[in-house]
């Protein structure tokens, strides 16, 4: 698993996936689980999509 996610991409993903967290707790819906997809995938800085679709939004590769 190679980082396929950027730094700023990162950040907004880390925020966002606890906001949805939040959500979930206030409003007492299972739904806020979905945050945690948005918290690991900004943890690990690869997402399974994008490596599916060859997508890369920030980090460097190295093809040497």
């Amino acid at each position: 698993m190679t980082c396929n996610i950027g730094k700023i991409e990162r950040i907004i993903r880390g925020v966002a996936g606890a906001a949805v967290i939040a959500w979930g707790v206030m409003d007492q819906n299972w739904l806020g689980a979905i945050g945690l997809v948005l918290l690991g995938t900004a943890a690990i800085g690869w997402c399974p999509p994008y490596a599916l679709f060859g997508i890369n939004t920030g980090c460097k590769v190295n093809n040497d």
